[in-house]
């Protein structure tokens, strides 16, 4: 049984092994091992990094069940090497910068709530562009993870035209095609996006349409089978989240599909899931309008926008999907 004092312990305690694995990711600890065992010595020597110091790190990060050690040294667990070892297809190392501003952002949780306002605001618009891109990067492996796992539910075969509204480095495109190559894929963003973006395009070797634009001002300027909302709804306010709910209707031919996922889907309880639920709290040091909106929002703006059968679920890697028909 957890006692309160435990229950506060752990809570205390809990952020340390997240921040060996953004450690273990930012020097690259995981790749220098990839399928192999190596000491603290072999691995300190391919980073160019004190063994001394780094061997706290490797203990902490068996610890966490990402290494393993015996007598021939260090090496990744099969969860670890599959994931975290880059060049491999299911690589999401990448993420770590993302990682890095996001759980910042968090330590401005009681300032932001005390001003009123996003103590780490994220204004991409105004970014260094080195900063963007390498905020955009970071996006990358989720992007392919939901695009390859959106491939796998939905059969695509009927379809001609996808677009992905506000899709960042358009990576979900990248993964859907994969499987569906078929498709037409256009990526809308904003035009200072798109000019950050087109070199990971090119680096993930996809060629898409690039449509400037604001999906909360206006709609696609043409219509498509199948429409992308990933991790847009939960920065708006929600009168820009309606907009934009109705302006990928605009972008929609009757009968088309819109996909919604990201982290900010909450049950009407508003107490879970547990990760929409913390990310609640991370939006509100990132954006002044942005937040974890519940699934009944959610229909209330679809069905508004002219949308039908509704389904909410879960994709494989365990991303919340909103699924919608436009009838109307």
């Amino acid at each position: 049984m957890v006692t309160p004092t435990d229950r506060i312990e752990q809570l205390q305690s809990g952020v340390a092994p997240a921040f060996a694995l953004l450690a273990g990711m930012q020097l690259g600890v995981f790749t220098a091992l990839g399928d192999t065992s190596r000491s603290a010595a072999e691995i300190a020597s391919i980073l160019g990094v004190s063994p001394d110091r780094l061997q706290r790190l490797l203990y902490a990060l068996v610890s966490t069940g990402l290494l393993k050690h015996d007598e021939a040294g260090f090496r990744n667990t099969t969860e670890a090497a599959e994931q975290l070892v880059e060049g491999k297809p299911g690589y999401i190392g990448g993420v770590h910068n993302l990682l890095a501003e996001l759980w910042q952002a968090d330590l401005h949780t009681a300032a932001s709530i005390r001003s009123g306002r996003p103590e780490a605001a994220h204004d991409f618009s105004n970014a260094d562009p080195a900063a963007a891109l390498t905020f955009m990067r970071g996006l990358v492996p989720s992007g392919l993870g939901f695009g390859r796992a959106l491939a796998k539910l939905v059969d695509f075969a009927p379809l001609t035209s996808v677009i992905d509204i506000g899709g960042g480095p358009g990576s979900a495109l990248v993964g859907l095609r994969e499987r569906w190559p078929h498709l037409t894929g256009t990526l809308m963003e904003l035009p200072e996006t798109l000019a950050v973006v087109a070199p990971l395009l090119a680096e993930q070797g996809q060629q898409v349409a690039l449509e400037p634009g604001d999906i909360t001002r206006a709609p696609s300027t043409r219509q498509h089978d199948a429409a992308i909302l990933k991790a847009v709804v939960q920065v708006l306010s929600p009168e820009a989240a309606a907009k934009a709910i109705r302006h990928a209707a605009g972008s929609l031919r009757v009968g088309g599909e819109l996909f919604i996922s990201g982290a900010g889907i909450l049950d009407d309880s508003r107490t879970s899931p547990a990760g929409a639920v913390f990310f609640n709290l991370t939006f509100l040091n990132l954006y002044q309008g942005g937040e974890s909106y519940t699934e009944a929002q959610y229909r209330a703006w679809l069905e508004a926008a002219g949308f039908a059968e509704i389904r909410r679920s879960r994709l494989e890697t365990g991303a919340n999907l909103i699924r919608a028909v436009k009838i109307a």
